[in-house]
């Protein structure tokens, strides 16, 4: 039977490459057997319930082989159809052409750009560590979850999977489990002359447990493989797998050929006789079927954990509530009052500090109230001032909420996706704005999951100054205002900083990042009425002295820039009003007739921001004018680069006139 129900995986991923006329046979065929073994006989899970919160997870990280993690979930009893799998490619379908979070239930993260499963898995069973250590209590082990992960030399190649496996090591994430696809095979042929370290030796180097040279086509060698890395419990695995992509087709198994191409009908007719399957395509046997499906081991396994929370609510009331609280992702009844309080003491105390500084601020008053925030930092923790007073620093020996990524911004990205998916924890992470050039794929893939977390991003632009512009952001900001879903904070005080903050914790369905600067900005007075409109991404900051002729917009540190002209245009008898833009994405989504109040189609408009200034002109128009920075910085006192950039008073009003 198990080289039937591995040939059910096999045929039924062929079959639906060959219906769309499109994807990816070859790795579905090779790991097919690997496949069988892990999800029949070790992968914990629910078909009839796919977010039993403690399930195992599963990332196929080499997500060009949806066929078969689709065909994995149809055969175990998830609400995929037949039709479904027909559908594979097609508009509207559960079944697209790479794994993709939301559309399809089991479907445990959206994978495809190589390398970033592995790392959303790291996330995982990070977050799993990190809800065991503070839930579970003698004979209540609540939390207890492996998260298995398929890969192949695509991944392992990218830089990301370097930098997540080392740290996976170093926090020694005992429940992860990797099935290394090596098939010696990419796109361009045999990987023989691009990629021959030695893996099993790269990873003893990161402190994992290595499984070495196990057949790929033995179930009795996986199986073997498999229960030994669960019984290391101290470090990660990796088992490492010899397959053969195409693993049965007649003519091309082990060839190239089968990696993004339909094998073709007369191959697969050829196949179906080669291995003795005879039945027609998208069939399959009563028996093998009733192999496969899982939902009766499913609802046991629920039921059991059930019966095993029923006892910890009753021995640990307030831990139980606040770990359904946690994992249905909801905030704490206190939370928006705890907001308000802070704000008003934020304003009373009328700090003039940088906003890196008053985003720490900002993050000890939420974590009071947030027990499930988890920061970190890419080795930039006393710059990006991301810890606070409760902070404890995650290690290999137990719990914590800070993790020290070290320099793997694109990793910690990935990371935080895993944890957000994870659920339990509100992630963030950061480093500096310049940086996010390394994670940007990982957040764009945020953005498309729809999940939260937290992107923090500190030294804003050339306010960096001295250290020149390697590490002067001119273009970022704008550039991930460009990403669909993604909100985009760069807050000019401390009240802008914590509603960023407080806005970014209560999203659920889209990430957010938070920018924020190395230099001192002042406290901007302002009325509860105004305070109250900072959440709508922009609003007057401060109204004209008379009736307004022009207004100005401006962001983070150049707000002040912007109240300064103001009052130097006023003493010439010129009357504007400055709009402080602290998130354009939100402001956008306001109701027109709001963003029409803020700034009126009537008049002329000068937008201020330390950047590059083509985002800047669908609000000022063709007619407005942009005091922005089209060209890279300089290494100096950031006083005099702002000075050598336009970015003065005389400039600003200079820039109103023009306009009038």
């Amino acid at each position: 039977m198990a080289t039937q129900t591995a040939n059910a995986l096999r045929f039924l991923s062929m079959d639906t490459v060959q219906a769309a006329n499109s994807g990816h046979p070859g790795a579905p065929m090779g790991m097919a057997d690997m496949a069988d073994v892990l999800w029949r006989e070790f992968l914990r899970h629910n078909p009839k319930n796919p977010k039993f919160a403690n399930r195992d997870r599963f990332v196929l990280s080499n997500g060009h082989a949806s066929a078969l993690l689709y065909s994995l979930l149809h055969l175990s009893g998830y609400n995929l159809s037949t039709d479904d799998l027909k559908n594979f490619r097609q508009l509207h379908s559960k079944t697209p052409g790479h794994p993709e979070y939301g559309y399809t239930d089991g479907v445990e993260t959206t994978t495809g750009p190589l390398g970033q499963g592995i790392a959303n898995a790291v996330g995982m069973a990070l977050a799993e560590k990190l809800l065991a250590a503070e839930f579970n209590r003698d004979g209540f082990a609540i939390v207890n979850h492996h998260t298995y992960v398929f890969l192949g030399d695509g991944c392992l190649m990218e830089g990301i999977s370097h930098e997540v496996a080392s740290l996976a090591g170093t926090l020694g994430l005992g429940k992860l489990i990797v099935l290394y696809d090596d098939n010696n095979i990419s796109i361009d042929g045999k990987v023989d002359g691009w990629f021959t370290e030695n893996i099993p030796e790269r990873f003893k180097s990161y402190g994992w447990h290595v499984v070495p040279n196990v057949d790929g086509h033995n179930p009795e060698a996986i199986r073997a493989a498999i229960a030994a890395a669960q019984a290391e419990t101290a470090q990660p695995s990796i088992i490492c797998c010899k397959t053969l992509i195409g693993k049965g087709a007649a003519t091309k198994e082990g060839s190239h050929k089968t990696h993004g191409a339909p094998l073709g009908a007369e191959e697969i007719a050829a196949t179906r006789q080669h291995l003795g399957w005879n039945h027609a395509p998208f069939e399959v046997p009563a028996d093998v079927y009733a192999a496969w499906n899982a939902a009766e081991k499913g609802a046991k396994l629920e039921a059991e954990w059930n019966a095993l929370f029923a006892q910890y609510q009753a021995q640990y009331p307030e831990l139980a509530a606040e770990f359904e609280r946690r994992m249905a992702g909801r905030l704490p009844e206190n939370f928006e009052s705890a907001v308000k309080v802070a704000i008003s003491e934020f304003a009373e105390k009328a700090e003039k500090i940088a906003t890196r500084k008053a985003s720490q601020n900002s993050i000890e008053v939420l974590a009071k109230v947030l027990p499930e925030l988890v920061g970190g930092s890419a080795d930039l923790t006393p710059s990006n001032l991301t810890d606070w007073s409760g902070s404890v620093s995650v290690t290999k020996n137990g719990g914590g909420n800070y993790i020290h990524y070290g320099v793997r911004e694109f990793g910690m990205a990935a990371i935080l996706n895993g944890m957000a998916l994870h659920g339990g924890v509100r992630p963030f992470g950061a480093t500096f704005l310049m940086f996010s050039e390394y994670a940007r794929n990982a957040l764009r893939m945020a953005a498309l999951m729809k999940i939260n977390p937290v992107f923090v991003f500190t030294h804003d632009s050339i306010g960096l100054g001295e250290d020149g512009p390697t590490h002067q952001p001119v273009e970022q900001t704008a550039t991930l205002r460009l990403i669909p879903n993604m909100d985009v904070w760069r807050p000019c005080d401390t009240a802008e900083s914590l509603i960023a903050w407080a806005e970014a914790v209560k999203a659920s369905d889209h990430p957010s990042c938070l920018i924020f600067s190395r230099q001192n900005l002042p406290y901007i007075p302002r009325s509860t009425d105004t305070l109250d409109k900072i959440c709508r991404g922009g609003y007057v900051i401060q109204e004209a002295a008379g009736k307004a002729q022009a207004v100005i917009i401006a962001t983070g540190s150049e707000v002040e820039l912007a109240l300064n002209a103001q009052k130097a245009l006023a003493e010439q008898g010129i009357a504007v009003s400055v709009v402080s833009m602290p998130c354009t994405n939100v402001f956008d989504r306001q109701p027109a007739a709001y963003r029409a109040v803020v700034l009126p189609a009537d008049l002329p408009k000068v937008a201020v921001e330390a950047g590059v200034s083509d985002g800047w002109y669908k609000y000022v128009g063709l007619n407005g004018k942009v005091v922005g920075l089209d060209r890279f910085g300089e290494s100096a006192p950031a006083d005099d680069l702002f000075k050598l950039f336009g970015f003065t008073v005389d400039n600003v009003a200079a820039a109103v006139k023009a306009v009038l």
